[in-house]
């Protein structure tokens, strides 16, 4: 019997959205409520340990300030211009955004494997000018081997 761990594949296309979907409304629920806890527990252990939930609420302070709702992701079609990879760390990385006018949401997210669940390692969100369909936007830096969580377009 094999020990090694298992190869990482890229999820179906209904899973990455589930992903994207529950990432985003955990994040609005953190926003909406100042309790980052349930965002900061769904995700990866290196992620938790990280990031306290008062640290998350600090990241996300800019973005809870301009009272953005994300509850349109949960009917809205992400768009993702860059197809979902996984890079040499078997992270799987999704970048994208969901339309809107006059703003979109520009994100960025990175998952771990965990127990055979793809669990939050880092994530950027934020809101852009809207660009034409056929641009890709512009989101923000995802973390490549730091856990880390981001907003805007400001470095770790």
């Amino acid at each position: 019997m094999q020990t090694a761990t298992p190869d990482v594949v890229i999820p179906s296309a209904d899973i990455i959205v589930i992903l994207i979907r529950s990432t985003l409304l955990s994040l609005n629920d953190a926003l909406r409520t100042g309790n980052y806890t349930v965002l900061r527990d769904l995700a990866s252990p290196s992620f938790r340990e990280a990031n306290n939930a008062g640290r998350l609420h600090q990241i996300f302070s800019s973005l809870s300030a301009q009272r953005i709702d994300l509850s349109a992701v949960a009917i809205l079609a992400p768009k993702l211009p860059v197809p979902p990879s996984i890079d040499q760390d078997k992270r799987l990385h999704i970048t994208g955004y969901f339309p809107g006018e006059p703003a979109q949401l520009d994100f960025a997210l990175v998952f771990e494997a965990v127990a055979r669940q793809w669990r939050l390692f880092g994530i950027s969100v934020n809101p852009a000018k809207s660009v034409s369909a056929d641009a890709a936007p512009p989101a923000g830096t995802a973390p490549d081997k730091k856990p880390s969580t981001q907003q805007g377009k400001s470095g770790r």
